[in-house]
Parts: C-alpha cells; sequence; structure tokens
C-alpha cells in the first residue's frame, strides 16, 4: 500500500490543511499530497473537507478575536462587499477566483459576522468546485505522461477552465486593487 493512501496520511494532511487555513496560512500542501494520487472525485472530497474546516477555524477565530483585529486593506475592502452583498452567490464567486486569498475571506467573513450556514454551504460548494477543477487538471496532466498521450479532451479540459478562472481571479484582483487606491 502507498503511504499517500494510508488512512493516518490522508487524516495527517487534512489535519495540517485544517490548521494552516485556520491560522491564515495556505494550505495548498494539501493539493499535492492528495491530487496526484486520487481520482478527481475523491480528491475533491477530501481537499474540500480539509479546506472547509480551516475556513470554519478562520472564521471563529476572527470572530473571536473581532474588535482587537486591525485588518488589512484587502479584508477590509472585503468586509464592505459582505456589508453591501454577502449572499451565497457571492460567497462562492469569491472562492472559485484563483489567487484570491482564502484566509482574506475567511476572516472578513468572521469578522462582517456572516451567518454561520450560508458561509459554510458557500465555502463547500465553492471549494469543492475549485478542488474539481484543479484535482482533474493535476490527475489528468499525470495520467497523460504516463499513457504518453497529453491531448486527451479529458486532459485539456480542467485546464482550459483554469485558465480561464486564473485570468478571472487576476482581472477581478486588479480590479479590487483599483478601487482600493481611488
Amino acid at each position: 500500500m502507498q503511504m499517500s493512501h494510508h488512512p493516518v496520511v490522508i487524516i495527517a494532511v487534512i489535519v495540517i490543511m485544517a490548521v494552516t487555513l485556520s491560522i491564515g496560512l495556505p494550505g495548498s500542501i494539501g493539493v499535492w499530497m492528495i491530487a496526484p494520487f486520487y481520482a478527481p472525485a475523491v480528491a475533491t472530497l477530501l481537499l474540500t473537507v480539509g479546506s472547509v474546516a480551516g475556513a470554519y477555524g478562520a472564521y471563529r477565530l476572527s470572530a473571536s478575536i473581532g474588535e482587537r483585529w486591525k485588518p488589512g486593506p484587502l479584508t477590509l475592502k472585503v468586509m464592505g462587499t459582505f456589508e453591501k452583498r454577502g449572499d451565497l452567490m457571492t460567497q462562492c464567486a469569491l472562492r472559485l477566483l484563483p489567487g484570491f486569498p482564502h484566509s482574506v475571506i475567511n476572516f472578513a467573513a468572521g469578522l462582517s459576522r456572516l451567518p454561520i450556514k450560508t458561509y459554510l454551504i458557500a465555502a463547500t460548494l465553492g471549494l469543492s468546485a475549485k478542488w474539481l477543477v484543479y484535482s482533474s487538471a493535476i490527475y489528468g496532466a499525470l495520467e497523460a505522461i504516463e499513457e504518453e498521450n497529453p491531448l486527451q479532451l479529458d486532459v485539456i479540459m480542467p485546464l482550459i477552465i483554469l485558465a480561464v478562472l486564473l485570468l478571472m481571479g487576476a482581472w477581478f484582483r486588479r480590479r479590487y486593487d483599483t478601487t482600493r487606491k481611488c
């Protein structure tokens, strides 16, 4: 049995993701410890569990610190967005943007005290969609390399979707940065 499939390793990776995300650090170690070794559906489930647990921890941490915390400019901007539009779809959209820091979303949501149920549903939906694209791209690319046939539609499509998401994320981030400077 490969170490990556051992239950203790899987649980440890999920816990590490949850803890790092809870304190505002990236949980990307999970992607590289899970996505190459599991089919996209399983990898998506495992990554979503770790990410949502971390999102919940960050929400609770920031909500408990509250007034004593001095958020940065981007967090303040997201808090402003949540005050105007903290609905499920807005939260999901922010989650789907590559390059947009999840810690900012998590802490802004906790500081804004968004309804926890909607927040967790949005985190689950947004992160699972994002992890499915990432997992499919990584797993498909590795399979294509093994088969020496990289030009398969099921390999190229997740990469195209990922590229579109990256472009959207960069555009959205520039837009946020521009409005912040005004």
